[in-house]
């Protein structure tokens, strides 16, 4: 019996505050009490769409699939996963949204700075409250784009097998050996010549 009036209530509270776009805020493009009941609403969906290092590789490789990077033009010009498409959360409307993500069915994959470690110039981290990820889930489904996954592990950069482009990425190591420089003696033997 409790429970059904706790649901009644909590109905009763969504109904009434979705009459109201202000919610409170006085003002029409606000609405903070709309905004937590979608959190509470995306959380669930979020939690099925969490994927692994594994998981994300094998959707990178997908060309239909849109990886979207939500960070500072500056983070993403040093270092940002290949293929990502920029999209600074600051930028975010229907249009520019649009201009990235022109079909909303299209499948996106987000990462973002609590990610990853070991690379704090392009990659800070975010209070984990405050994880990019979280608000970039949350504003893509306000905008109607539904088919989001996100990375979710925190992963070294150091060891990741995921792959990145910009100044700031790690090039493979070229093993050079090293030739000592020989002569041959008098007597056709070769020898190294050391310093």
């Amino acid at each position: 019996m409790c429970k059904q009036f706790c649901r009644m209530v909590l109905a009763l509270a969504a109904i009434s505050s979705s009459m109201s776009p202000c919610s409170g805020d006085d003002n029409p493009l606000v609405d903070y009490r709309g905004f937590a009941q979608q959190v509470q609403e995306v959380e669930a969906i979020r939690a099925e769409r969490l994927v692994s290092e594994e998981k994300f590789i094998e959707l990178m490789a997908d060309k239909s699939i849109v990886i979207l990077d939500a960070r500072s033009e500056a983070k993403f010009a040093a270092l940002h996963v290949k293929g990502a498409k920029n999209l600074s959360f600051p930028e975010f409307t229907e249009e520019t949204l649009a201009k990235i993500i022109p079909n909303k069915e299209t499948r996106v994959l987000i990462y973002c700075n609590n990610n990853f470690t070991n690379q704090q110039e392009a990659f800070p981290s975010k209070s984990f409250r405050a994880a990019l990820n979280v608000h970039t889930f949350n504003a893509l489904y306000s905008y109607g784009y539904k088919n989001i996954y996100e990375l979710k592990p925190l992963l070294d950069f150091e060891k990741t097998a995921i792959k990145f482009e910009g100044p700031l990425a790690k090039q493979p190591v070229v093993q050079q050996s090293r030739r000592e420089p020989t002569f041959t003696n008098n007597l056709g033997q070769r020898a190294q010549v050391r310093p």
